[in-house]
């Protein structure tokens, strides 16, 4: 896998690289990258938005930004395409592609599309270039709590949006996947609907999933689920941002089949989630063995974990 300071310097062409050097030079800090056509570039560094400025720096005065023209948008679109955006085109379709290196490139423009569905993408006018951080041993902490006698227990992790909840779930399947002092290495299935969760590329994951991780990309979670159980015999099966009812019917004929699950969704708290009406049976049935509440307050992140019946067990 490529590093991500290549991967990034990876997504411009040559002839146009010099003003975007502080994108991949502040990789580790950089969170997105905006691109829209005769406005300026904005970048988004840990919680704030800065300019790109005529000198290739970072500013908060948006008439020292430098602003993209359609030409050099639409360069750096066909590169990231490998000039051939029609190769793509499904990706496209779902308003995003994921390149080398785990990054997602959200992509808008002219859509062409009948009653049912989008048919294509043309003109490309707005990039979002969200740059991929995994953490390795996010997860340390929030482990002891959700293993007994090294196996792992059904887990739901909430959280409002930008808490981390992605981050934690993806760090914590490696760790379920490779096994350390504090649990046995298992077979995890991933049904990664958005290409978020292993940042696959061409299929290959760009993030760290566990020696025993299989991955379904871009493929729906409700038919996912039961095309690895069929396929790939997982014991764990986990999945980012639970949805609707048939997500529900999907995640439930799973633990029926006797995997045990490694779910996020989002919400503030178990007792919101108690009051939605589509969530009352699942958590009913017992599924869940923990919850892990996220919460992000003042740039501090801390997470509350509970057992079965809602009973704080610890707080890190």
């Amino acid at each position: 896998m490529e590093g991500k300071k290549e991967s990034l310097k990876n997504l411009f062409p040559v002839s146009i690289r010099e003003p975007f050097e502080i994108i991949w030079e502040k990789a580790e800090m950089i969170e997105e990258v905006r691109l829209r056509v005769s406005m300026p570039v904005c970048i988004y560094l840990q919680g704030e938005e800065y300019f790109l400025s005529k000198e290739g720096e970072l500013t908060g005065h948006v008439e020292e930004a430098f602003t993209i023209t359609a030409r050099q948008l639409d360069a750096v679109f066909q590169h990231i395409c490998e000039y051939s955006p029609y190769a793509y085109m499904e990706e496209l379709k779902r308003g995003f592609l994921t390149v080398a290196g785990g990054h997602r490139i959200g992509v808008a423009g002219q859509i062409l599309a009948d009653k049912e569905r989008v048919e294509s993408l043309k003109n490309a006018r707005f990039l979002n270039i969200r740059i991929s951080h995994e953490i390795l041993g996010a997860a340390d902490r929030i482990l002891p709590c959700i293993v007994q006698d090294k196996k792992f227990l059904s887990t739901l992790i909430l959280s409002a949006p930008g808490a981390g909840k992605t981050t934690l779930l993806r760090d914590l399947i490696r760790q379920l996947s490779d096994g350390n002092a504090l649990v046995s290495p298992e077979k995890v299935g991933v049904v990664d609907e958005r290409s978020e969760i292993a940042g696959c590329y061409q299929g290959i994951p760009q993030n760290h999933m566990g020696i025993r991780t299989d991955v379904l990309d871009a493929c729906p979670k409700t038919k996912g689920m039961m095309m690895l159980i069929r396929s790939m015999s997982p014991q764990i099966v986990a999945i980012d941002e639970l949805g609707g009812n048939e997500d529900i019917e999907a995640l439930q004929k799973v633990v029926h089949c006797g995997c045990r699950v490694l779910v996020t969704i989002h919400g503030e708290s178990l007792e919101e989630l108690k009051h939605k009406e589509e969530m009352k049976r699942l958590l009913g049935n017992q599924i869940f063995e923990r919850f892990v509440v996220l919460k992000k307050e003042g740039g501090k992140r801390t997470s509350e974990i509970l057992d079965q019946k809602g009973g704080v067990i610890c707080c890190v």
